[in-house]
This record gives C-alpha cells, structure tokens and sequence, in this order.
C-alpha cells in the first residue's frame, strides 16, 4: 500500500494564515548533509586536515575559567585585535592597517549577509510588484546570498560570470540602478573556486554611477594566491570583505565569521546584531586559532600540494573533459555525461562530493572538496570504478 501523502505544514493552519508570503514561498538554501551524512565527507569544502586550535581546558566551573554563567563580551574586541594583526601582516603596500573598529564578527559569515541586507535594503520587492530595493549577484555563486534577499523581500539582480568564470564589469555597469545598494562578490567564488582580481573590485567600486556597496566574499582566500580585499578596506569607503573560520581554520563547527569595512558600516551591524551573537565557546577556539596561524600555514600547504595532485589525476582521466582552476580548497570539474548518476552512486558506496550541473555553465560538473591523502585517493579511485560502470 502506497503510503498516504502529506500536506506540508506551511501550508495550512496558522503560518499559512499569518507568515510574510515571500517567507511562505522561500526555497530554503540546501546544505551539503541535507543528503549524505556519513562517509568520505567531500562535499561542503570543509578542512579535512583538522582544526588548527582546540577550545581550552578551562571549562571546569569550579576554577573560575571561563565563566560560563556569565555573558561574553558583546563585541568580541580580543578577537578582533588578533584578526587584525593576522591580516595586517598579509598586506603588502601602502594601505592596510584594519583595526577592531573595522571588524564585525558573528555567527559564520552568513549573519553577516543577512544584517548588511537588512541595514541597506529596503524590503517591498513582493508587495510592491518588484519595487524596493535590490541586492546584485554574480551566478553560478553563493546560495545564501539569494536566500537571505528573499527572506528580507529584496530583489535581486542578476549579471552571470563568463563561461571562464570572470566577472563582466561593463555589463554588471550597465545593470546598476538606482535600488542596488549591494554588490556581492565571491572571492574565490563557490562553486567556480576562482579568485576576482583586485583590479576588478577597485573598478566597481571607483564606478561614479554605483552608489552602493561591494559586498567580497572571502570564504577561500587563505588558499588563494590573489591578496585578500581586506587591503582596500582603508582605501575606500564602500568595500566590506566577508571571512570566516569554517575553511582554512579547520573550524566549520563553532560558526565563526567577520565582515571587515569602514567604521560607520561596522558600527550600523553592530548596532543591529543580537546582544550576544558569539558566544565564549566559539570565541575561545577562535582566539587560539588566530594565534596558532603556524599550524593554519602548514595545513593550507598541504592541502594545496594535494589539490596539485588531485587536478593532475582528474586531468589524466579520459573521461573528465574540465578541470577548472582552483583558488579554493575544492575542484570543480565537468565528465562527459551522466554527472548527477555518477554523483549519487558514489555517494551511496560511501564517497560524497556535490554534483552541481544545475549551476548556470555547470553542465555534467561535480564539485569536491581537498581531502587527506587517503580520502583523495578513495575519491578518485571511486570515481573511475563508478564511471565505469554507468558509461557501459
């Protein structure tokens, strides 16, 4: 007997009733576990190698440690001041020089997205059929730069990479109205894994007919061989760089991430953060990570050394058509047919990647993550064995 189905809750009783209609209609952002969470993990460009610093010993109540009945500080001013001296010590030129005043930090770098949305943009896209304002993004990209304009009701506008994956400048020009307030950029983007010049970002944001921000989203930078945008930061008065913990730190699981801008944008997010956004546990780990910056150097060495290894075999496979450059700590790479198929056999046997053909200039491609040596090697043996047996 087929089993009966079932009304999803959103659509009847009191949310269907009362929640905002762009909320009843959002098409949540799905992560990587949605699917598989068991197994070779090579699917959400988490850090294989480990975290680069573990919480401290003092979580015993009774030697006065860490102070867990008490609140953390509010603004997380240690941590900043050790992400500052951290990037300070990349920059190479006349500018630089970021201070805690330029840090935001939060909850990853996806309650940063969400509060620059909410401080700049005025909602009403659904209400108002299509008015309000508009946030700009560059397909194929991050999914919650979407998701979080939906959920504040913002329109966006959207101005494809190349096929190559670069930015077009005069069209993303041409597209600019007087509603876009946000620019967001990923740097390495995800699932392209290639970097932006800096050269790009300093046109758009010298651009005289764009009033609004450059919103770069960092996640990747640290496996990047392009200088952060942290570095324009006390040049210009537009630009807010995103960067988070959770990829070459090793330390997806405490979900901590920071804007880096001028002062007058950080203090608006601060302003309009919750009290107590992070909280001492993550800060903890965080603050030792940035002071262990040793172990996050070898790690981000390794790791590059086996993507080398990695894009090599990939490119040796007859059936593998692309290899696209990376910046990032993943490979996105296009088969000649049957991707999604490849995808969900392997992860089903225990090897996870992500297939993303349904990307704009994704066709046929899966994206995976850098693994250990031994995970690699599972990965691309897995991949050959399966492609085998579905091209037959």
């Amino acid at each position: 007997m087929s089993e009966e189905k079932k009304e999803s809750p959103t659509t009847t009783g009191k949310a269907a009733k009362l929640a905002r209609p762009n909320v009843l209609t959002l098409v949540p952002y799905r992560c990587a576990r949605d699917d598989y969470d068991s197994g070779v993990l090579l699917d959400a460009n988490e850090n294989a190698f480990g975290p680069t610093s573990l919480p401290s010993n003092s979580l015993n109540p009774y030697d006065n440690g860490m102070e867990l009945e008490r609140y953390p500080c509010p603004y997380q001013l240690q941590l900043k001041q050790l992400l500052c001296n951290y990037r300070n010590s990349k920059v190479v030129g006349s500018y630089g020089g970021i201070r805690p005043e330029h840090v935001f930090c939060g909850v990853g770098s996806d309650e940063a997205i969400d509060i620059l949305i909410r401080i700049f943009c005025t909602p009403g896209h659904t209400a108002n059929n299509g008015g309000g304002d508009a946030i700009m993004i560059t397909p194929p990209t991050y999914g919650m730069y979407n998701v979080c304009a939906n959920v504040n009701d913002v329109k966006i506008q959207s101005v494809p990479l190349t096929p190559d994956m670069d930015l077009r400048i005069p069209e993303m020009i041409e597209a600019i109205t007087p509603e876009t307030k946000l620019i967001f950029i990923c740097s390495p983007g995800n699932p392209t894994a290639k970097s932006i010049p800096l050269s790009d970002i300093r046109h758009l944001a010298s651009c005289p007919s764009y009033q609004g921000l450059i919103i770069v989203d960092e996640a990747y930078v640290d496996f990047s061989s392009e200088p952060s945008a942290t570095s324009l930061v006390t040049e210009f008065d537009n630009i807010v760089v995103l960067q988070t913990l959770s990829k070459a730190f090793g330390l997806a699981g405490i979900r901590c991430g920071f804007a880096i801008g001028p002062p007058d944008i950080i203090q608006l997010m601060n302003n309009v953060k919750a009290p107590y956004n992070v909280n001492k546990l993550t800060s903890d780990a965080a603050m030792n990570a940035l002071k262990n910056t040793d172990q996050l150097e070898k790690n981000v060495r390794d790791i590059i050394e086996q993507r080398g290894l990695v894009v090599k075999e990939l490119e040796s496979l007859e059936f593998v058509l692309k290899v696209y450059h990376s910046d990032a700590n993943f490979l996105l790479f296009r088969v000649k047919q049957k991707a999604n198929e490849l995808y969900k056999i392997m992860a089903d046997r225990g090897v996870v990647s992500r297939f993303r053909g349904r990307e704009m200039h994704c066709d046929e491609c899966i994206r995976v993550t850098i693994g250990t040596p031994e995970e690699n090697r599972q990965f691309l043996d897995m991949l050959k064995k399966v492609y085998a047996e579905i091209a037959e």
